[in-house]
């Protein structure tokens, strides 16, 4: 057997936005009718930075993603978050495809949170607003408007520049009113990408009716909104003992603000129809997205599969006989 290389440049020719928010639609349903494997995430932490180690099994595949978050990689010309995939054959342990999955990564974020929002967000949700402008937002961004109407964007980012720049890539892609910094929390749909360590919204700025998605808490003390939001919202979680633990939830539940017993529910619940998304109009939702291993083997397993039949990728022998 031989195992087939799979690039940056391969995996963003042969992936699209629409069938990443497809299958990772299915990973979650799979995984709220315990259809899945997946292993707590290990850490490996740096003074600068961490390295996390993903492994699942679903659909047929297994897999561990190899992945870190160093927030100050910009200033050395290098991604924050840069990962690398090993595809395997559950029957027989092979790698299947080693792959760049820094791409991944960025587009099934992105299609976790449209997920969510199909769920959780008004149906008539028009505005839009992203606090955090860097590469995550705008997959985001792009996932998002596959399934809303998009008419305003609002972005913030502590460096303007970057939220002009993530102003000028959406208007490539709908038609709509662009407004920098101004009242960003005053939206439908807000979703925070930040690797912020206290709250970066505040509870007065947050309307009833509002769905966040709260992205950036990925690890362990890491946080974006004011624990009382918490207290006000109905909250989905991508996996229960990954959030309790380094979610958006992580901060409030270490100080006994939150219990685990408060969150709702996990997305995956939800669209298998095990429990309710949202109920009311004037529901405040949050999705704490963590970023599930799940999420990047079913997301694997599509470039795989496409990679094979394009014939893209480099073919090696890894190992002898």
């Amino acid at each position: 057997m031989k195992t087939l290389i799979i690039t940056y440049e391969d995996v963003r020719d042969i992936l699209t936005m629409r069938e990443t928010i497809d299958i990772v639609e299915k990973a979650f349903e799979l995984h709220g009718k315990g259809l899945t494997q997946m292993p707590r995430k290990v850490y490996l932490n740096f003074e600068k930075g961490d390295l996390r180690a993903m492994p699942a099994s679903l659909m047929g595949y297994a897999g561990i993603k190899w992945v870190n978050s160093h927030p100050e990689n910009p200033k050395r010309g290098l991604p924050t978050v840069m990962a690398v995939l090993i595809l395997n054959d559950p029957e027989t342990g092979y790698p299947l495809a080693i792959m760049d999955a820094t791409y991944i990564t960025n587009f099934r974020t992105g299609a976790g949170s449209a997920v969510a929002s199909k769920y959780l967000a008004r149906k008539n949700s028009k505005v839009f607003g992203f606090v955090g402008c860097g590469r995550q937002a705008y997959t985001q961004f792009l996932a998002l408007k596959e399934v809303f109407e998009i008419e305003k964007v609002k972005a913030f980012d502590l460096n303007e520049k970057n939220a002009e720049r993530f102003v000028e890539f959406c208007r490539n892609w709908v038609d709509a009113e662009f407004k920098v910094i101004e009242d960003v929390c005053d939206c439908d749909v807000l979703t925070t990408t930040t690797p912020s360590r206290k709250p970066v919204v505040m509870n007065e700025w947050i309307k009833e009716g509002t769905h966040i998605n709260a992205v950036g808490a990925d690890a362990p003390g890491k946080q974006e909104l004011d624990e009382k939001i918490l207290l006000r919202a109905k909250i989905v979680v991508d996996d229960y003992e990954q959030a309790i633990h380094g979610g958006e939830i992580n901060v409030a539940i270490s100080k006994g603000i939150l219990k685990p017993e408060d969150i709702h529910a996990s997305l995956g619940e939800i669209v298998a129809g095990i429990k309710v998304g949202r109920e009311r109009d004037d529901e405040i939702t949050i999705f704490d997205s963590t970023g599930l291993a799940i999420q990047d083997i079913a997301v694997a397993k599509v470039v795989y599969e496409k990679a094979l039949s394009l014939g893209r990728g480099i073919e090696v022998n890894l190992f002898r006989g």
